[in-house]
């Protein structure tokens, strides 16, 4: 029996070095991302639900982007904080800045793909970035460089949606790197031809691609997926693309408590289950392979069966998964999470177990 969970050890350790170096590897070690600028007309979109602080620090630096040619959409979907007159403040205090009011609909009561989808159809330019509220671009040049990478033929572009560092916290070590690993797989299979999501925080397409599935509603009744629902059913490999420079980043504040992260977590998760039949099982297998790789290691070692074997297999497989998720750590700049990442990725595993049981017994809570 431990000679056949010896063989079956073996086997995930190819899986995972398939995922880690061919895969994952695609974007890990591709060159540095060039840009040349372009001046195509972009409109900026932001839908707000109650963020009035955030607003106030955020908005400004929107306007303040190094760019030609683009407004700024900004959302309030039915906010009963300040949220709606500070936009207001916004669109009598900058030229570039359209307002949409959103009001209650008892039929998409409370459903940010409804507000979303009146900010698409009141945007003027023809090329839409989005962010959230709640984030903040990392420079002047964020616009230039998601824009920098539309074609005639890539019409989508994915960016890097990243988490602000919170000092001495072993929470915000594991957000980002989760973050961070996100990231590489859907900046990787997007490379290999198979985009399958993207981030709600810095996501750019063109508006044509929006209509041409009928924007949100396929998965409208669905609360969260405005973002990786829509790539997964938009995205193919010839029209998507990917921008990863330091100045395209955005930044957002993470959660700072471990139950608000599971919870956000929980969001993240229900949606996965309405993905393509291809992305499911390729997200499946390697969340198996991580499972499994741990629970037979532990098996193994504990019997001291082929101890050598074992212990040789497994310090294998840590060096090519730490050098490959290094390499992307490094161009997304998140390298600093790497040093924990043996402990980061088993507490990723079984929290990833508990949501997936937890979202079994209750379905978790969507948007505000």
């Amino acid at each position: 029996m431990l000679s056949i969970l010896l063989y079956i050890f073996i086997g995930i350790i190819a899986i995972q070095l398939f995922y880690y170096l061919v895969v994952f590897g695609k974007f890990a070690f591709a060159q540095k991302q060039q840009i040349t600028p372009k001046r195509i007309p972009i409109s900026v979109i932001v839908c707000a639900k109650n963020e009035a602080e955030n607003v106030t620090k955020f908005i400004p630096l929107l306007a303040e982007q190094n760019y030609p040619d683009f407004e700024i959409v900004l959302i309030d979907d039915a906010s009963s904080d300040e949220t709606l007159e500070l936009f207001e403040a916004f669109e009598k205090q900058y030229s570039n800045v359209k307002l949409v009011k959103v009001q209650n609909n008892e039929a998409f009561w409370g459903n940010k793909k409804f507000a979303l989808t009146l900010g698409i159809k009141a945007a003027s330019k023809e090329y839409l970035l989005f962010t959230d509220a709640d984030c903040y671009p990392t420079s002047k040049d964020w616009i230039t460089n998601m824009s920098s990478q539309f074609t005639m033929h890539k019409t989508i572009v994915l960016g890097y949606g990243a988490y602000e560092k919170i000092k001495g916290s072993f929470l915000n070590k594991i957000i980002r790197f989760e973050t961070m690993l996100t990231a590489t797989q859907y900046f990787a299979w997007a490379k290999m031809g198979k985009p399958y999501m993207g981030v709600g925080r810095n996501l750019a397409y063109k508006r044509e691609e929006f209509f041409k599935v009928n924007g949100f509603i396929e998965h409208m009744s669905v609360r969260s997926g405005d973002d990786d629902l829509f790539i997964n059913q938009a995205a193919k490999g010839s029209n998507t693309a990917t921008c990863y420079t330091t100045e395209s980043f955005t930044v957002s504040e993470p959660k700072k408590t471990w139950k608000a992260w599971f919870k956000q977590k929980r969001r993240h998760v229900s949606t996965a289950k309405l993905y393509k039949g291809f992305d499911k099982f390729q997200l499946g297998l390697y969340y198996i392979s991580q499972l499994s790789f741990l629970l037979l290691a532990i098996l193994l070692l504990a019997f001291q069966f082929q101890w050598m074997i074992v212990g040789a297999l497994v310090v294998f497989r840590y060096i090519f998964a730490w050098t490959a998720l290094g390499y992307a750590a490094g161009k997304l700049k998140e390298k600093d999470v790497m040093y924990w990442f043996p402990i980061i990725e088993i507490v990723l595993i079984f929290t990833q177990l508990n949501v997936f049981f937890t979202n079994l017994v209750s379905k978790p809570v969507h948007w505000k």
